[in-house]
């Protein structure tokens, strides 16, 4: 009996060891499992998409509020230096439109087979003005890359505003002054550029044509606005006989108006100046299709500016009759008269708005 409790206290004791060795296993298998799953939830958790967007949004406001900090100590405590920082940032953002303006309407080119001349004038417009203005502003772009580079930068902009920054990056009062200045670079080519034609004239047969040219320059020389049927009237002049004649320093001052670089060799400025003239009058037709009405006032002030006339001093009403005389001299003329369009330049505007009107 004794033998028989005793076996049986053995076989209890080994079940009762077996089923706590089989619980423990089966309790360390269960928390393994249950330890995977919850590591695979956090990492599905932190790599979802919505976790990544998550994080970018805390470090994009962070940025936000480092960068807002950071302008509201410059605007009480450096005011001037905050106005430079405050252009430079907003004209980052005018380049970056344009480049994406540009990838616009390259894309609309490649996919229609559109040339230049067949783009609304809008967009021509654009992709003339950020192809110049791109080339200007890469050198400063690659400038402010570098850690703490945006302060030399701001030394350039500062004391350099005018030669090293596009207009992007003008404050409206430099707008002004600085187109002031170019202007009054291109107008003392208009004395030089008159007697350029004299000496051209004379070189003409004398004829008709010839005295048309001579009483044009005349009137401009005397400070008389032309008509258009005058300037108009030399038209044929330009389709072979003076384009025969014109010498490299006369191309030159033509240059000087466009402001392209005049010291060039001759050939090299001819062909320059045929392909802007060309570009002139595309520019001119499309605008025509649009409706110079349809313009605003610094689309109006930019054309105008193009075309040989500082738009600044002038009124927006003296601007559009202005632009107005422009096109029906432009769309008159023919791709072969093309550098009578860039003559107008210095019949139009020499003597506007001071000059009698003869409209």
């Amino acid at each position: 009996m004794s033998l028989s409790s005793s076996g049986m206290c053995s076989r209890l004791s080994l079940i009762r060891l077996y089923g706590v060795g089989t619980n423990s296993i089966n309790i360390g298998i269960y928390s393994h499992h249950v330890s995977c799953q919850y590591r695979l939830q956090l990492c599905r958790h932190y790599s979802s998409p919505k976790f990544g967007r998550g994080i970018g949004q805390y470090v994009t406001s962070t940025i936000q509020n480092v960068n807002c900090k950071y302008e509201g100590f410059l605007k009480r405590r450096f005011p001037r230096i905050y106005t430079i920082h405050f252009t430079f940032t907003q004209g980052l953002k005018l380049v970056f439109q344009d480049f994406k303006e540009i990838k616009r309407i390259s894309k609309k080119m490649r996919s229609e087979g559109l040339e230049f001349h067949n783009l609304p004038y809008r967009d021509m417009e654009k992709l003339r003005q950020t192809r110049k203005y791109l080339i200007k502003a890469f050198p400063l772009a690659l400038l402010s890359l570098p850690p703490f580079a945006n302060y030399l930068v701001f030394v350039l902009m500062y004391f350099f505003p005018r030669q090293v920054l596009i207009p992007h990056f003008w404050t409206p009062k430099q707008k002004v002054e600085f187109w002031g200045q170019y202007h009054s670079r291109r107008v003392q080519h208009h004395l030089p550029l008159l007697k350029e034609l004299e000496d051209m004239s004379q070189q003409i047969k004398p004829g008709h044509p010839q005295k048309q040219l001579q009483t044009l320059c005349a009137q401009v020389q005397s400070g008389k606005n032309p008509k258009v049927s005058e300037i108009l009237a030399v038209r044929t002049l330009y389709s072979g006989l003076l384009l025969n004649v014109m010498s490299v320093n006369h191309l030159r001052h033509i240059s000087a108006l466009l402001f392209l670089t005049p010291y060039l060799p001759g050939f090299l400025v001819e062909r320059r100046l045929y392909g802007h003239a060309l570009e002139l009058l595309q520019l001119d037709r499309a605008l025509t299709n649009l409706g110079p009405h349809q313009l605003d006032d610094s689309e109006l002030r930019q054309a105008c500016f193009l075309r040989g006339i500082n738009p600044y001093t002038l009124s927006i009403k003296q601007c559009r009759e202005w632009l107005s005389v422009w096109l029906q001299v432009s769309v008159s003329l023919t791709e072969s008269e093309r550098m009578l369009l860039l003559h107008s330049i210095l019949f139009l505007s020499t003597n506007y708005p001071n000059g009698s009107a003869r409209h």
